[in-house]
Protein backbone atom coordinates (compact mmCIF):
# COMPACT_ATOMS: atom_id res chain seq x y z
CA UNK A 1 0.00 0.00 0.00
CA UNK A 2 0.94 3.60 -0.25
CA UNK A 3 1.88 3.70 -3.92
CA UNK A 4 -0.17 5.82 -6.24
CA UNK A 5 0.33 3.93 -9.49
CA UNK A 6 -1.91 2.95 -12.35
CA UNK A 7 -3.45 0.09 -10.39
CA UNK A 8 -3.48 1.02 -6.72
CA UNK A 9 -4.02 4.24 -4.87
CA UNK A 10 -2.97 4.82 -1.30
CA UNK A 11 -5.35 3.88 1.50
CA UNK A 12 -7.20 6.66 3.22
CA UNK A 13 -8.77 7.97 0.07
CA UNK A 14 -9.46 4.77 -1.85
CA UNK A 15 -8.73 6.49 -5.14
CA UNK A 16 -11.74 8.72 -4.86
CA UNK A 17 -12.42 12.21 -5.98
CA UNK A 18 -12.65 14.34 -2.86
CA UNK A 19 -15.96 15.88 -1.95
CA UNK A 20 -14.80 18.23 0.75
CA UNK A 21 -12.82 17.82 3.89
CA UNK A 22 -15.22 19.15 6.42
CA UNK A 23 -18.28 17.89 8.18
CA UNK A 24 -21.55 19.64 8.37
CA UNK A 25 -21.76 21.53 5.12
CA UNK A 26 -22.13 20.95 1.45
CA UNK A 27 -18.77 20.16 -0.03
CA UNK A 28 -17.33 21.14 -3.36
CA UNK A 29 -19.11 18.27 -5.05
CA UNK A 30 -22.45 19.09 -3.52
CA UNK A 31 -22.26 16.57 -0.70
CA UNK A 32 -24.78 17.32 2.00
CA UNK A 33 -23.84 16.26 5.49
CA UNK A 34 -25.11 16.90 8.96
CA UNK A 35 -22.16 16.62 11.33
CA UNK A 36 -22.17 13.10 12.60
CA UNK A 37 -25.94 13.18 12.72
CA UNK A 38 -26.89 10.14 10.81
CA UNK A 39 -28.99 7.50 12.51
CA UNK A 40 -30.12 4.85 10.09
CA UNK A 41 -33.52 3.97 11.52
CA UNK A 42 -34.60 0.38 11.86
CA UNK A 43 -38.31 -0.31 12.21
CA UNK A 44 -39.96 -2.99 14.32
CA UNK A 45 -41.12 -6.41 13.16
CA UNK A 46 -44.85 -6.93 12.88
CA UNK A 47 -46.70 -7.00 16.17
CA UNK A 48 -46.66 -10.38 17.82
CA UNK A 49 -43.95 -11.81 15.58
CA UNK A 50 -40.88 -13.42 17.06
CA UNK A 51 -37.61 -11.76 16.27
CA UNK A 52 -35.65 -13.90 13.84
CA UNK A 53 -32.14 -14.80 14.93
CA UNK A 54 -29.05 -15.73 13.00
CA UNK A 55 -29.21 -19.11 11.31
CA UNK A 56 -25.57 -19.94 11.93
CA UNK A 57 -25.83 -20.39 15.69
CA UNK A 58 -24.37 -16.99 16.60
CA UNK A 59 -26.37 -14.58 18.69
CA UNK A 60 -28.04 -11.63 17.08
CA UNK A 61 -27.49 -8.18 18.51
CA UNK A 62 -29.78 -5.59 20.01
CA UNK A 63 -33.52 -5.03 20.00
CA UNK A 64 -35.57 -3.29 17.35
CA UNK A 65 -37.32 -0.06 18.28
CA UNK A 66 -40.39 1.53 16.80
CA UNK A 67 -39.98 4.01 13.92
CA UNK A 68 -38.11 7.16 14.86
CA UNK A 69 -39.32 10.61 13.75
CA UNK A 70 -36.70 12.40 11.72
CA UNK A 71 -36.27 15.62 9.80
CA UNK A 72 -36.61 15.97 6.03
CA UNK A 73 -33.43 16.48 4.03
CA UNK A 74 -32.15 19.79 2.82
CA UNK A 75 -31.28 19.52 -0.89
CA UNK A 76 -27.80 20.47 -2.10
CA UNK A 77 -27.28 24.06 -3.14
CA UNK A 78 -27.47 24.53 -6.88
CA UNK A 79 -28.50 21.99 -9.50
CA UNK A 80 -28.28 18.31 -8.71
CA UNK A 81 -25.62 16.63 -10.89
CA UNK A 82 -27.22 14.66 -13.73
CA UNK A 83 -27.13 10.87 -13.52
CA UNK A 84 -24.70 8.94 -15.72
CA UNK A 85 -25.68 8.50 -19.33
CA UNK A 86 -27.64 5.41 -20.27
CA UNK A 87 -30.78 3.71 -19.05
CA UNK A 88 -31.38 3.46 -15.34
CA UNK A 89 -34.27 3.10 -12.95
CA UNK A 90 -34.60 6.82 -12.50
CA UNK A 91 -37.64 6.73 -10.23
CA UNK A 92 -36.04 4.26 -7.85
CA UNK A 93 -32.76 6.17 -7.78
CA UNK A 94 -34.45 9.46 -6.93
CA UNK A 95 -36.51 7.84 -4.20
CA UNK A 96 -33.46 6.00 -2.88
CA UNK A 97 -31.34 9.13 -2.73
CA UNK A 98 -34.12 10.99 -0.98
CA UNK A 99 -34.36 8.15 1.49
CA UNK A 100 -30.62 8.21 2.04
CA UNK A 101 -30.71 11.90 2.84
CA UNK A 102 -33.67 11.44 5.19
CA UNK A 103 -31.81 8.69 7.02
CA UNK A 104 -28.70 10.81 7.11
CA UNK A 105 -30.59 13.49 8.98
CA UNK A 106 -32.18 11.17 11.52
CA UNK A 107 -30.12 12.11 14.56
CA UNK A 108 -30.53 15.78 13.68
CA UNK A 109 -34.26 15.16 13.73
CA UNK A 110 -33.95 13.59 17.15
CA UNK A 111 -32.10 16.68 18.31
CA UNK A 112 -35.11 18.73 17.27
CA UNK A 113 -37.82 16.37 18.46
CA UNK A 114 -36.14 14.97 21.53
CA UNK A 115 -34.18 17.76 23.24
CA UNK A 116 -32.08 15.29 25.19
CA UNK A 117 -28.51 14.11 24.77
CA UNK A 118 -28.50 14.02 20.96
CA UNK A 119 -28.88 17.78 20.70
CA UNK A 120 -25.75 18.16 22.78
CA UNK A 121 -23.83 15.62 20.70
CA UNK A 122 -23.99 17.73 17.58
CA UNK A 123 -22.59 20.88 19.15
CA UNK A 124 -20.97 23.66 17.19
CA UNK A 125 -17.40 24.21 16.16
CA UNK A 126 -14.49 23.58 18.45
CA UNK A 127 -14.59 26.29 21.08
CA UNK A 128 -12.56 27.81 23.86
CA UNK A 129 -13.54 26.27 27.17
CA UNK A 130 -16.60 28.00 28.59
CA UNK A 131 -17.46 29.79 25.34
CA UNK A 132 -21.15 30.30 24.62
CA UNK A 133 -22.77 27.78 22.31
CA UNK A 134 -23.89 28.90 18.87
CA UNK A 135 -27.64 29.57 18.55
CA UNK A 136 -29.59 26.55 17.29
CA UNK A 137 -30.68 26.41 13.68
CA UNK A 138 -34.42 26.69 12.94
CA UNK A 139 -36.12 23.33 13.40
CA UNK A 140 -37.48 21.72 10.23
CA UNK A 141 -40.86 19.99 10.41
CA UNK A 142 -40.79 16.37 11.55
CA UNK A 143 -41.56 13.44 9.28
CA UNK A 144 -41.63 9.71 9.78
CA UNK A 145 -39.04 7.85 7.73
CA UNK A 146 -37.38 4.47 7.65
CA UNK A 147 -36.91 1.37 5.53
CA UNK A 148 -39.90 -0.77 4.64
CA UNK A 149 -39.86 -3.42 7.35
CA UNK A 150 -42.75 -5.19 5.65
CA UNK A 151 -40.82 -5.66 2.42
CA UNK A 152 -40.24 -9.31 1.51
CA UNK A 153 -37.21 -10.92 3.11
CA UNK A 154 -34.72 -12.38 0.62
CA UNK A 155 -34.09 -16.09 0.93
CA UNK A 156 -30.71 -17.70 1.35
CA UNK A 157 -31.24 -19.66 -1.85
CA UNK A 158 -32.15 -16.51 -3.75
CA UNK A 159 -29.06 -14.65 -2.59
CA UNK A 160 -26.82 -17.65 -3.31
CA UNK A 161 -28.12 -17.79 -6.85
CA UNK A 162 -27.37 -14.10 -7.30
CA UNK A 163 -23.98 -13.92 -5.58
CA UNK A 164 -22.19 -17.25 -5.95
CA UNK A 165 -21.11 -16.65 -9.57
CA UNK A 166 -20.00 -13.10 -8.76
CA UNK A 167 -17.97 -14.07 -5.70
CA UNK A 168 -15.92 -16.37 -7.96
CA UNK A 169 -14.88 -13.53 -10.28
CA UNK A 170 -11.17 -13.98 -11.20
CA UNK A 171 -10.32 -10.36 -10.38
CA UNK A 172 -11.16 -10.97 -6.71
CA UNK A 173 -8.57 -13.71 -6.36
CA UNK A 174 -8.85 -16.91 -4.38
CA UNK A 175 -9.72 -15.50 -0.94
CA UNK A 176 -13.06 -13.71 -0.97
CA UNK A 177 -15.04 -13.65 2.27
CA UNK A 178 -18.61 -12.37 2.32
CA UNK A 179 -21.43 -11.82 4.80
CA UNK A 180 -24.95 -10.56 4.08
CA UNK A 181 -27.61 -10.06 6.76
CA UNK A 182 -31.05 -8.54 7.10
CA UNK A 183 -30.95 -5.29 9.05
CA UNK A 184 -34.47 -5.48 10.45
CA UNK A 185 -34.21 -9.00 11.90
CA UNK A 186 -30.46 -9.48 12.17
CA UNK A 187 -30.81 -12.78 10.30
CA UNK A 188 -27.74 -14.00 8.40
CA UNK A 189 -28.76 -14.52 4.78
CA UNK A 190 -25.54 -15.41 2.98
CA UNK A 191 -22.01 -16.32 3.86
CA UNK A 192 -18.87 -17.34 2.04
CA UNK A 193 -16.13 -17.57 4.65
CA UNK A 194 -18.16 -15.11 6.75
CA UNK A 195 -16.35 -15.81 10.02
CA UNK A 196 -12.85 -15.75 8.53
CA UNK A 197 -10.71 -12.83 9.77
CA UNK A 198 -9.48 -11.00 6.67
CA UNK A 199 -7.35 -7.91 6.00
CA UNK A 200 -9.97 -5.11 6.07
CA UNK A 201 -7.88 -2.10 4.98
CA UNK A 202 -9.80 1.13 5.60
CA UNK A 203 -13.02 -0.68 6.52
CA UNK A 204 -11.25 -0.89 9.91
CA UNK A 205 -12.50 2.65 10.50
CA UNK A 206 -16.02 1.33 11.08
CA UNK A 207 -14.73 -0.64 14.07
CA UNK A 208 -12.73 2.35 15.29
CA UNK A 209 -15.77 4.61 14.98
CA UNK A 210 -18.04 2.29 16.94
CA UNK A 211 -15.38 1.82 19.62
CA UNK A 212 -14.74 5.52 20.22
CA UNK A 213 -18.44 6.40 20.18
CA UNK A 214 -19.02 3.72 22.80
CA UNK A 215 -15.97 4.48 24.94
CA UNK A 216 -15.97 8.29 24.84
CA UNK A 217 -19.54 9.07 23.85
CA UNK A 218 -20.68 11.25 20.92
CA UNK A 219 -20.48 14.53 22.86
CA UNK A 220 -16.90 14.16 24.11
CA UNK A 221 -14.52 16.93 23.06
CA UNK A 222 -10.75 16.58 23.17
CA UNK A 223 -9.05 19.37 25.16
CA UNK A 224 -5.82 21.15 24.33
CA UNK A 225 -4.56 23.02 27.39
CA UNK A 226 -1.98 25.62 28.31
CA UNK A 227 -0.61 25.70 31.86
CA UNK A 228 2.02 27.75 33.65
CA UNK A 229 5.51 26.33 33.47
CA UNK A 230 8.14 26.02 36.15
CA UNK A 231 9.58 29.49 35.46
CA UNK A 232 7.92 32.91 35.04
CA UNK A 233 6.71 33.43 31.48
CA UNK A 234 7.06 29.75 30.63
CA UNK A 235 3.95 28.23 29.04
CA UNK A 236 3.37 24.49 28.70
CA UNK A 237 1.23 23.44 25.74
CA UNK A 238 -0.43 20.14 26.69
CA UNK A 239 -1.70 17.95 23.87
CA UNK A 240 -4.89 16.00 24.46
CA UNK A 241 -4.85 14.15 21.16
CA UNK A 242 -6.94 16.46 18.96
CA UNK A 243 -5.71 15.83 15.38
CA UNK A 244 -7.86 18.62 13.93
CA UNK A 245 -6.48 21.49 16.04
CA UNK A 246 -5.82 24.51 13.81
CA UNK A 247 -3.53 27.51 14.09
CA UNK A 248 -6.21 29.98 13.03
CA UNK A 249 -9.55 30.06 11.25
CA UNK A 250 -8.24 31.26 7.89
CA UNK A 251 -5.80 28.43 7.28
CA UNK A 252 -7.57 25.59 9.09
CA UNK A 253 -7.84 22.33 7.16
CA UNK A 254 -10.80 21.09 9.22
CA UNK A 255 -13.69 23.59 9.33
CA UNK A 256 -14.83 24.39 12.84
CA UNK A 257 -11.71 23.02 14.53
CA UNK A 258 -10.38 24.34 17.84
CA UNK A 259 -7.66 26.96 17.31
CA UNK A 260 -4.32 27.87 18.81
CA UNK A 261 -4.96 31.58 18.29
CA UNK A 262 -7.94 31.29 20.67
CA UNK A 263 -5.73 29.53 23.19
CA UNK A 264 -2.99 32.13 22.83
CA UNK A 265 -5.49 34.91 23.55
CA UNK A 266 -6.53 33.13 26.75
CA UNK A 267 -2.90 32.72 27.80
CA UNK A 268 -2.05 36.38 27.26
CA UNK A 269 -5.06 37.39 29.34
CA UNK A 270 -4.17 34.94 32.11
CA UNK A 271 -0.54 36.08 32.25
CA UNK A 272 -1.54 39.72 32.61
CA UNK A 273 1.61 41.78 32.30
CA UNK A 274 4.00 38.82 32.29
CA UNK A 275 5.57 38.35 28.87
CA UNK A 276 5.81 34.76 27.57
CA UNK A 277 9.42 33.62 27.39
CA UNK A 278 9.27 29.96 26.37
CA UNK A 279 6.89 27.23 25.21
CA UNK A 280 7.26 23.69 26.53
CA UNK A 281 5.48 21.03 24.48
CA UNK A 282 3.90 18.20 26.47
CA UNK A 283 2.79 15.40 24.14
CA UNK A 284 3.30 12.66 26.71
CA UNK A 285 -0.33 11.53 26.61
CA UNK A 286 0.56 9.29 23.66
CA UNK A 287 3.34 6.73 23.88
CA UNK A 288 5.11 4.14 21.77
CA UNK A 289 6.12 4.42 18.11
CA UNK A 290 4.67 7.25 16.05
CA UNK A 291 4.34 4.95 13.01
CA UNK A 292 2.83 1.47 13.28
CA UNK A 293 5.43 -1.21 12.43
CA UNK A 294 2.95 -3.01 10.15
CA UNK A 295 2.57 -0.04 7.82
CA UNK A 296 4.14 -0.19 4.37
CA UNK A 297 7.51 1.52 4.20
CA UNK A 298 6.25 4.43 2.09
CA UNK A 299 3.43 5.45 4.44
CA UNK A 300 5.52 7.98 6.42
CA UNK A 301 6.34 9.90 3.25
CA UNK A 302 3.34 9.09 1.07
CA UNK A 303 1.07 11.89 2.25
CA UNK A 304 -1.73 9.72 3.65
CA UNK A 305 -0.34 9.08 7.11
CA UNK A 306 1.62 11.05 9.67
CA UNK A 307 3.59 10.67 12.86
CA UNK A 308 0.89 10.20 15.50
CA UNK A 309 1.52 12.53 18.44
CA UNK A 310 -0.78 13.89 21.14
CA UNK A 311 -0.23 17.42 19.87
CA UNK A 312 -0.47 18.40 16.22
CA UNK A 313 -2.22 20.90 14.00
CA UNK A 314 -4.26 20.18 10.87
CA UNK A 315 -3.53 16.46 10.85
CA UNK A 316 0.21 17.28 10.70
CA UNK A 317 -0.15 18.80 7.23
CA UNK A 318 2.75 21.04 6.29
CA UNK A 319 0.58 23.54 4.41
CA UNK A 320 -3.05 23.02 5.45
CA UNK A 321 -4.47 25.86 3.38
CA UNK A 322 -2.90 24.48 0.21
CA UNK A 323 -3.91 20.94 1.16
CA UNK A 324 -7.51 22.10 1.46
CA UNK A 325 -7.42 23.77 -1.96
CA UNK A 326 -5.83 20.79 -3.71
CA UNK A 327 -7.59 17.96 -1.86
CA UNK A 328 -9.62 16.93 -4.90
CA UNK A 329 -6.72 16.65 -7.31
CA UNK A 330 -4.40 14.98 -4.80
CA UNK A 331 -6.99 12.59 -3.29
CA UNK A 332 -6.26 14.22 0.06
CA UNK A 333 -2.55 13.43 -0.04
CA UNK A 334 -0.46 16.17 1.55
CA UNK A 335 3.07 16.64 2.80
CA UNK A 336 3.23 16.09 6.56
CA UNK A 337 5.63 17.53 9.10
CA UNK A 338 8.06 15.05 10.70
CA UNK A 339 7.58 16.26 14.28
CA UNK A 340 3.97 17.42 14.62
CA UNK A 341 4.19 18.26 18.32
CA UNK A 342 7.20 20.55 18.00
CA UNK A 343 5.70 22.17 14.91
CA UNK A 344 2.56 22.97 16.90
CA UNK A 345 4.72 24.35 19.70
CA UNK A 346 6.54 26.68 17.33
CA UNK A 347 3.24 27.85 15.84
CA UNK A 348 1.92 28.55 19.32
CA UNK A 349 5.09 30.39 20.32
CA UNK A 350 4.72 32.75 17.37
CA UNK A 351 1.14 33.47 18.37
CA UNK A 352 2.49 34.45 21.80
CA UNK A 353 4.96 36.86 20.22
CA UNK A 354 8.04 34.62 20.37
CA UNK A 355 10.30 33.77 17.47
CA UNK A 356 9.71 30.04 17.86
CA UNK A 357 13.40 29.18 17.92
CA UNK A 358 14.72 25.84 19.13
CA UNK A 359 15.71 27.42 22.44
CA UNK A 360 12.23 28.84 22.92
CA UNK A 361 10.30 25.63 22.08
CA UNK A 362 11.28 22.35 23.72
CA UNK A 363 9.63 19.11 24.79
CA UNK A 364 8.82 18.51 28.44
CA UNK A 365 6.02 17.68 30.82
CA UNK A 366 3.55 19.94 32.56
CA UNK A 367 3.95 20.58 36.28
CA UNK A 368 1.29 19.15 38.56
CA UNK A 369 -1.82 21.31 38.78
CA UNK A 370 -1.23 24.37 40.93
CA UNK A 371 -3.01 27.39 42.28
CA UNK A 372 -3.46 30.50 40.19
CA UNK A 373 -0.10 32.04 39.40
CA UNK A 374 1.79 28.90 40.42
CA UNK A 375 3.44 26.33 38.12
CA UNK A 376 0.78 24.03 36.69
CA UNK A 377 -2.00 26.61 36.90
CA UNK A 378 -4.30 26.46 33.90
CA UNK A 379 -3.92 29.39 31.53
CA UNK A 380 -6.44 28.34 28.90
CA UNK A 381 -8.21 25.48 27.15
CA UNK A 382 -9.74 24.88 23.74
CA UNK A 383 -11.81 21.86 22.83
CA UNK A 384 -12.22 19.92 19.62
CA UNK A 385 -15.33 19.24 17.65
CA UNK A 386 -17.40 16.55 19.38
CA UNK A 387 -16.45 12.95 18.69
CA UNK A 388 -19.66 12.45 16.72
CA UNK A 389 -18.37 14.93 14.13
CA UNK A 390 -14.81 13.63 14.16
CA UNK A 391 -16.14 10.16 13.36
CA UNK A 392 -18.15 11.57 10.47
CA UNK A 393 -15.03 13.19 8.99
CA UNK A 394 -12.96 10.06 9.62
CA UNK A 395 -15.37 7.85 7.67
CA UNK A 396 -16.41 10.26 4.91
CA UNK A 397 -12.83 11.32 4.10
CA UNK A 398 -11.19 8.05 5.21
CA UNK A 399 -8.89 10.20 7.32
CA UNK A 400 -6.11 7.98 8.66
CA UNK A 401 -4.73 10.48 11.17
CA UNK A 402 -8.12 11.08 12.76
CA UNK A 403 -8.63 7.32 12.89
CA UNK A 404 -5.41 6.77 14.81
CA UNK A 405 -6.27 9.61 17.19
CA UNK A 406 -9.71 8.07 17.78
CA UNK A 407 -8.18 4.67 18.54
CA UNK A 408 -5.99 6.31 21.18
CA UNK A 409 -9.03 7.96 22.71
CA UNK A 410 -10.53 4.49 23.08
CA UNK A 411 -7.33 3.38 24.81
CA UNK A 412 -7.31 6.32 27.20
CA UNK A 413 -10.98 5.85 28.04
CA UNK A 414 -10.29 2.21 28.93
CA UNK A 415 -7.21 2.98 31.02
CA UNK A 416 -4.70 1.72 28.47
CA UNK A 417 -1.62 3.44 27.01
CA UNK A 418 -2.29 5.94 24.24
CA UNK A 419 -0.39 3.91 21.67
CA UNK A 420 -1.04 1.74 18.63
CA UNK A 421 -1.07 -1.36 20.81
CA UNK A 422 -3.22 0.30 23.47
CA UNK A 423 -5.75 1.52 20.94
CA UNK A 424 -5.98 -1.85 19.23
CA UNK A 425 -6.42 -3.74 22.50
CA UNK A 426 -9.01 -1.28 23.78
CA UNK A 427 -10.99 -1.44 20.52
CA UNK A 428 -11.07 -5.23 20.72
CA UNK A 429 -12.23 -4.94 24.34
CA UNK A 430 -15.01 -2.46 23.60
CA UNK A 431 -16.35 -4.46 20.67
CA UNK A 432 -16.33 -7.60 22.77
CA UNK A 433 -18.29 -5.82 25.50
CA UNK A 434 -20.88 -4.87 22.88
CA UNK A 435 -21.43 -8.56 22.19
CA UNK A 436 -19.42 -8.80 18.99
CA UNK A 437 -17.28 -11.95 18.51
CA UNK A 438 -13.85 -11.11 19.91
CA UNK A 439 -12.27 -14.05 18.12
CA UNK A 440 -13.04 -12.55 14.73
CA UNK A 441 -11.09 -9.31 15.10
CA UNK A 442 -7.45 -8.55 15.73
CA UNK A 443 -6.17 -5.04 15.17
CA UNK A 444 -2.80 -3.35 15.08
CA UNK A 445 -4.04 0.18 14.31
CA UNK A 446 -7.20 2.22 13.99
CA UNK A 447 -6.96 3.33 10.36
CA UNK A 448 -6.54 0.08 8.47
CA UNK A 449 -3.12 0.96 7.09
CA UNK A 450 -1.59 -2.08 8.79
CA UNK A 451 -1.60 -5.34 6.87
CA UNK A 452 -1.69 -7.26 10.13
CA UNK A 453 -5.27 -6.15 10.90
CA UNK A 454 -7.91 -8.86 10.65
CA UNK A 455 -11.72 -8.56 10.79
CA UNK A 456 -14.32 -11.10 9.68
CA UNK A 457 -17.14 -10.08 7.33
CA UNK A 458 -19.78 -11.35 9.77
CA UNK A 459 -18.37 -9.18 12.56
CA UNK A 460 -18.73 -6.18 10.26
CA UNK A 461 -22.36 -6.97 9.40
CA UNK A 462 -23.08 -7.52 13.10
CA UNK A 463 -21.36 -4.22 13.92
CA UNK A 464 -23.35 -2.29 11.32
CA UNK A 465 -26.57 -3.90 12.55
CA UNK A 466 -25.76 -3.03 16.15
CA UNK A 467 -25.00 0.58 15.23
CA UNK A 468 -28.25 0.95 13.36
CA UNK A 469 -30.84 -0.99 15.31
CA UNK A 470 -31.45 1.65 17.98
CA UNK A 471 -30.22 -0.40 20.92
CA UNK A 472 -27.11 1.80 21.10
CA UNK A 473 -28.09 5.18 19.60
CA UNK A 474 -24.68 6.61 20.39
CA UNK A 475 -23.17 4.33 17.73
CA UNK A 476 -25.32 5.59 14.87
CA UNK A 477 -22.83 8.29 13.87
CA UNK A 478 -20.91 5.76 11.80
CA UNK A 479 -23.63 6.11 9.17
CA UNK A 480 -23.06 9.85 8.80
CA UNK A 481 -20.00 9.58 6.62
CA UNK A 482 -20.86 6.45 4.63
CA UNK A 483 -20.49 7.28 0.93
CA UNK A 484 -23.47 6.74 -1.40
CA UNK A 485 -22.97 4.69 -4.56
CA UNK A 486 -22.59 6.89 -7.63
CA UNK A 487 -23.14 9.96 -5.49
CA UNK A 488 -20.55 10.84 -2.84
CA UNK A 489 -17.23 10.13 -1.19
CA UNK A 490 -15.21 7.09 -2.21
CA UNK A 491 -18.18 5.81 -4.20
CA UNK A 492 -18.96 8.94 -6.19
CA UNK A 493 -17.46 7.61 -9.42
CA UNK A 494 -18.51 4.01 -8.93
CA UNK A 495 -21.79 2.27 -9.81
CA UNK A 496 -21.91 3.95 -13.20
CA UNK A 497 -21.24 0.98 -15.48
CA UNK A 498 -24.16 -0.90 -17.01
CA UNK A 499 -23.42 -3.93 -14.83
CA UNK A 500 -23.38 -1.96 -11.57
CA UNK A 501 -25.82 0.88 -12.13
CA UNK A 502 -28.52 -0.72 -9.99
CA UNK A 503 -26.37 0.03 -6.93
CA UNK A 504 -26.33 3.77 -7.55
CA UNK A 505 -28.11 5.60 -4.76
CA UNK A 506 -29.00 2.47 -2.80
CA UNK A 507 -25.55 1.23 -1.73
CA UNK A 508 -23.95 3.10 1.20
CA UNK A 509 -20.58 1.74 2.20
CA UNK A 510 -17.08 2.20 3.57
CA UNK A 511 -14.39 1.06 1.19
CA UNK A 512 -10.89 -0.19 1.86
CA UNK A 513 -7.88 -0.45 -0.41
CA UNK A 514 -4.32 -1.67 -0.04
CA UNK A 515 -2.23 -3.20 -2.80
CA UNK A 516 -3.74 -6.66 -3.22
CA UNK A 517 -6.53 -5.88 -0.74
CA UNK A 518 -10.01 -4.55 -1.48
CA UNK A 519 -12.99 -4.37 0.84
CA UNK A 520 -16.43 -2.84 1.05
CA UNK A 521 -18.98 -2.93 3.88
CA UNK A 522 -22.24 -1.10 4.40
CA UNK A 523 -25.95 -1.23 3.62
CA UNK A 524 -28.04 -1.77 0.49
CA UNK A 525 -31.74 -1.57 -0.26
CA UNK A 526 -33.08 -4.41 -2.41
CA UNK A 527 -35.49 -4.01 -5.32
CA UNK A 528 -38.29 -4.97 -2.92
CA UNK A 529 -37.26 -2.27 -0.42
CA UNK A 530 -35.61 -4.53 2.15
CA UNK A 531 -32.56 -3.06 3.90
CA UNK A 532 -29.58 -5.42 4.10
CA UNK A 533 -26.08 -5.09 5.47
CA UNK A 534 -23.09 -6.61 3.71
CA UNK A 535 -19.33 -6.98 3.92
CA UNK A 536 -17.08 -8.26 1.16
CA UNK A 537 -13.36 -8.61 1.94
CA UNK A 538 -10.68 -9.91 -0.40
CA UNK A 539 -6.97 -9.83 0.37
CA UNK A 540 -5.45 -11.77 -2.55
CA UNK A 541 -6.76 -9.87 -5.53
CA UNK A 542 -5.58 -10.80 -9.00
CA UNK A 543 -6.92 -8.01 -11.19
CA UNK A 544 -6.21 -4.33 -11.53
CA UNK A 545 -7.76 -1.93 -9.04
CA UNK A 546 -10.53 -1.00 -11.47
CA UNK A 547 -11.28 -4.65 -12.28
CA UNK A 548 -11.42 -5.56 -8.61
CA UNK A 549 -13.70 -2.68 -7.74
CA UNK A 550 -16.02 -3.52 -10.60
CA UNK A 551 -16.21 -7.09 -9.31
CA UNK A 552 -17.06 -5.88 -5.81
CA UNK A 553 -19.63 -3.45 -7.14
CA UNK A 554 -21.31 -6.20 -9.18
CA UNK A 555 -21.84 -8.14 -5.94
CA UNK A 556 -23.48 -5.25 -4.11
CA UNK A 557 -25.44 -4.21 -7.21
CA UNK A 558 -26.80 -7.75 -7.47
CA UNK A 559 -28.20 -7.34 -3.97
CA UNK A 560 -29.70 -4.00 -4.97
CA UNK A 561 -31.22 -5.33 -8.17
CA UNK A 562 -32.99 -8.43 -6.95
CA UNK A 563 -35.59 -9.42 -4.41
CA UNK A 564 -33.60 -12.66 -4.15
CA UNK A 565 -36.64 -14.73 -3.13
Amino acid sequence: MGREDSHYRPEGVDGRRSVGSGSGSAGAAGRVSVPGANLTHRGAPAAGSARVGRTDGRATVGNWPAPIPVSPPVPPAGPVPPPPAGPRRRGRLVVALAGVLVLVLAVAGLAVLRPGPVAGWLGSEGTPSGAAAAPPEPAPPAVLAGPDTNAPLPTGAGIRAALDPLVRAPALGDRVNVSVADVTTGQALYGSGPDTPTVPASVTKLATGVAVLSARGPAYRIPTRAVAGANPGEVVLVGGGDPTLAVDRKNAFYPGAARLDDLAAQVRAALGGTAPTKVVVDSSLFSGPVFEPGWDADIPTGGFGAAITALMTDGARKDPARARRTAEETNHAADRVPQPDLTAGRQFAKLLGLAGSAAQVTRGTAPAAGAAGAPGAELGTVESLPVIRLVDIMISDSDNVIAEAMARQVALAKGKPGSFAGGAAATDEVLGALGLPAGEIGLADGSGLSRTNRISPSLLTDLITLAGNGSHPELAAIFGGLPVGGWSGTLDERYRAATTRTGAGVVRAKTGTLSGVNAIAGTVTTADGRLLTFAVLTDRTKGSLDETRQALDRITSALAGCGCR
